[in-house]
């Protein structure tokens, strides 16, 4: 993988500091700075492929800081690190924009891994830009637009990624296993039901084109069958 260009906002310097360092070992190019307003100022900047991004920040916590990029059409993949491990705060930190979720205290193996799969799922969207269509829904991967009978409808990063993932595999039943990992890049615990909880959403926000979202009792979704 070629070296990426890597905000890391936390505001525990030493950690900053010490992740900053091996990413640097592995190829990469690594920045750090220690609050909200100023992470969120770089990750605009146009100069960074990636942010790592600690949610308990001064200023501005990385919740806030994640959903304002997205609000601003900003679409670098953005991991987010906590102390937290609940169910309803990694499901926030996603709804929120964020592209995967690792708990502090973690392995810098693991955090190496997240990246490269972040890397590789970025790398696929540039290469996948075709208008997708289905009845009438339309969606366009690089104005990140989708719309229903020509009206556009407004969706989050996630509730995106998910209809894009089933477009894409128009005709194919994906588990919810499989939809995790491709939307998500890692598994949840099943019993947080997330895929279900977005279907809901999207549905919801699509309307009567919604029900084009077919469920397969016991296994997943498919558009398209």
């Amino acid at each position: 993988m070629a070296g990426m260009r890597i905000l890391l906002v936390e505001d525990d310097q030493r950690l900053a500091e010490l992740v900053a360092r091996r990413l640097r070992a592995e190829g990469h190019e690594a920045e750090t700075c220690d609050d909200g307003g100023t992470g969120l100022e770089r990750a605009l900047s146009g100069e960074v492929d990636l942010a790592i991004v600690d949610w308990m920040l001064p200023g501005l916590d990385g919740a806030t800081l994640t959903r304002t990029l997205r609000d601003r059409g900003t679409q670098i993949p953005v991991l987010m690190l906590t102390a937290r491990d609940s169910v309803e705060h990694r499901v926030a930190g996603l709804r929120s924009g964020a592209d995967d979720y690792l708990v502090k205290p973690f392995a810098f193996e693991e955090l190496l891994a997240r990246i490269e799969a972040l890397s590789r799922r970025a790398t696929n969207r540039r290469s996948g830009d075709a208008l997708l269509h289905h009845g009438p829904i339309a969606l366009d991967p690089r104005a990140r637009r989708v719309t229903v009978d020509g009206k556009e409808v407004e969706l989050t990063n996630k509730e995106f990624e998910l209809l894009r993932c089933l477009m894409e595999h128009r005709g194919r039943v994906l588990t919810r296993t499989q939809l995790k990992e491709l939307v998500w890049d890692f598994s949840f615990d099943a019993k947080t039901k997330v895929v279900d909880l977005y279907v809901h959403y999207l549905r919801r926000k699509l309307g009567e084109a919604g029900d084009l979202i077919e469920t397969v009792r016991g296994v997943g979704y498919v558009v398209g069958r």
